[in-house]
């Protein structure tokens, strides 16, 4: 050992220099694992560790292993979960009959490789109608920081692992070790860790265990497809921390960065990897990565030449998943070298163009409608906004693996749902429907209309049969103009007559019709009018007794309190002085037309 700086170190040798991507072993029980990554001169070499170098020294003893970092492969490694070195860390014990393999490997040839092109259905209604994805393909999921691209990869392994025969290899670059601890144990209570691999190096773990770890699990995929003649579904989680991890690495080695402090090598790095991953005779390997994207930034470099290996690229939005509507995937931006009609079919490429010409429609109207309003749309412009607005609420999907957190039961779809839906979205069938019925629904058919308000009941008829409108009681009223006290109950009826005002003249009195349903206050009856004697002593006859509307109206008349069945006392009118009388004091006339 000649010096030790971080995870740099330099080893000399005094003949017989190790090739490069030699494995050398160092410390005690030679737990320091360190990989050559380049010859400085004839005696010395430089390597990177891929393990802590806690206890190195200068002067220690170094020993060459002879070859390259090796994976175990072989049907005992199904169900288990691996480090880059290829050691069990699922708490059993190693496996036994494996082989161990070199994790360098050159890509196949064009020859050896396969053109046939085939779907590979998701069950995810926004990628399967629009982003399809390539059997023995590669697909990506872009997107920043907590925008769900692990929650969709980990619901394709939910979706796809059950019902394909292959064998499914996970891998975990750089991400939370807490992520891949919650994944095995949710395999393993699916029962689906059977058909499963698992390769892990963590964001704890050094850069260069980080940079190797992909090609440990890409050996084991090589193995499944070439000897087994498998189909495998390689799951990487993430791809854009391999390439930090080489960006690391290149700057302990001393290489001068690149634009953004990436790696000169980074194209080289990254192809090395990604062209690995392919589809020959013997089998399949269809891959689906997740990639993060510094700052949102779709041209940063790791982005842009991830983007070139693809076959099919999946947008995930901020802006989506801030409304509320998952899968965040950027429908518009998302694209599939798959979405052609010579392998989808007629109907549902057509389907998917009118998909993205509505959203595409709708996007350049909402410059309008946030400045101006829905209203001042013109019908056809309207129309399509809400097809549109439809359109994004029946392609959000609830996931197996948010149950526990969503409350509501996760969805399969299967591609025929999914388009049946978008048409009879594009037709108009659900225009009176809600936006909120087609929200995180799975089928179309999942979709309720709400019934109708229904018109207040009218309120029931009154005791006796139809109810009548009752009209306004009249007091009556006393003679002076001041309203009558009411008799109190229990008075004979008389049949009450409707006397007319004076200038109306004399008609004819009919009787009051009594509603049945109400009572009225008894009248009392009219009292009797003494007779008044004239200056010259005579006493004029007794006239016929006068209704109220007369009484009221002979104002010199002076009336007895009149006692009623209770006792009670009404009170007397006030007693106008003594004056000559006059016309007016003689009810006779009126009395006689009244009888």
């Amino acid at each position: 050992m000649v010096s030790v700086r971080g995870s740099v170190v330099d080893v000399q040798f005094g003949k017989d220099l190790p090739p490069i991507n030699s494995v050398l072993r160092a410390g005690a029980d030679d737990r320091i694992v360190i990989e050559v990554m380049t010859q400085l001169d004839a005696s010395r070499v430089r390597g990177i560790a891929l393990t802590p170098t806690q206890g190195l020294a200068r002067g220690m003893a170094v020993r060459d292993t002879g070859g390259p970092l090796k994976a175990p492969v072989g049907k005992a490694i199904i169900s288990r979960m691996f480090d880059v070195f290829g050691n069990a860390i699922d708490r059993m014990p190693a496996p036994v009959d494996v082989q161990w393999r070199s994790i360098h490997r050159a890509p196949p040839l064009l020859s050896e490789r396969s053109t046939h092109s085939q779907v590979f259905e998701t069950g995810i209604k926004a990628i399967d109608v629009l982003v399809p994805l390539e059997r023995g393909g590669k697909a990506g999921m872009f997107g920043g920081a907590g925008v769900g691209k692990t929650v969709l990869l980990t619901e394709m392994i939910h979706n796809m692992i059950g019902h394909e025969k292959g064998i499914s290899v996970f891998c975990g670059i750089g991400e939370r070790c807490r992520e891949g601890e919650e994944l095995y144990s949710a395999m393993k209570e699916a029962g689906v860790l059977k058909n499963m691999v698992m390769v892990y190096g963590q964001m704890n773990e050094p850069p260069g265990s980080r940079f190797r770890v992909g090609e440990t699990a890409l050996a084991m995929c090589e193995y499944f497809r070439d000897d087994e003649h498998r189909d495998v579904l390689l799951l990487i989680d993430n791809v854009f921390r391999f390439i930090q991890a080489g960006m690391e690495v290149s700057g302990l080695m001393g290489q001068m960065p690149s634009r953004l402090g990436y790696q000169p090598t980074m194209g080289t790095e990254l192809s090395g990897l990604e062209e690995r991953i392919a589809n020959t005779h013997a089998g399949a390997i269809t891959s689906i990565q997740a990639v993060y994207v510094p700052a949102d930034d779709m041209t940063d470099p790791a982005a842009v030449h991830v983007f070139s290996h693809l076959s099919a690229s999946i947008v995930l939005s901020r802006k989506r998943a801030s409304e509320g509507l998952y899968p965040a995937v950027e429908l518009l931006q998302s694209s599939s070298k798959m979405a052609t009609a010579a392998i989808v079919g007629e109907r549902h490429y057509a389907l998917a163009q009118e998909v993205r010409k509505t959203l595409a429609r709708y996007e350049d109207l909402k410059d309008i409608i946030a400045m101006l309003g829905m209203e001042q749309l013109s019908p056809e412009d309207r129309m399509a906004a809400g097809r549109a607005r439809r359109l994004e609420r029946f392609l959000t999907q609830p996931f197996f693996t948010t149950e526990q957190f969503s409350g509501i039961k996760g969805k399969t779809v299967s591609l025929k749902d999914s388009l049946d839906g978008c048409e009879r979205i594009l037709h108009d069938e659900f225009k009176d429907y809600p936006e909120s019925a087609l929200y995180m629904i799975g089928a179309i058919s999942e979709a309720k209309k709400p019934a109708p308000a229904s018109k207040p009941a009218p309120a029931p008829p009154a005791a006796g049969g139809v109810a009548k409108p009752v009209p306004a009681k009249k007091e009556p009223v006393k003679a002076g103009g001041a309203k009558a006290d009411p008799a109190p109950p229990g008075l004979g009826k008389e049949e009450p007559s409707k006397a007319k005002p004076a200038h109306e003249g004399p008609t004819k009195v009919e009787p009051t019709k009594v509603e049945p349903a109400k009572t009225e206050p008894t009248k009392a009856e009219p009292t009797k009018t003494e007779p008044t004697k004239t200056e010259a002593g005579a006493e004029e006859p007794k006239s016929a007794e006068p209704t109220k509307a007369e009484t009221a109206k002979a104002e010199p008349t002076k009336t007895e309190p009149a006692k009623t069945e209770a006792g009670a006392v009404e009170p007397k009118a006030a007693e106008p002085a003594k004056a000559e009388p006059t016309a007016e004091a003689t009810p006779a006339p009126e009395s006689k037309r009244a009888a």
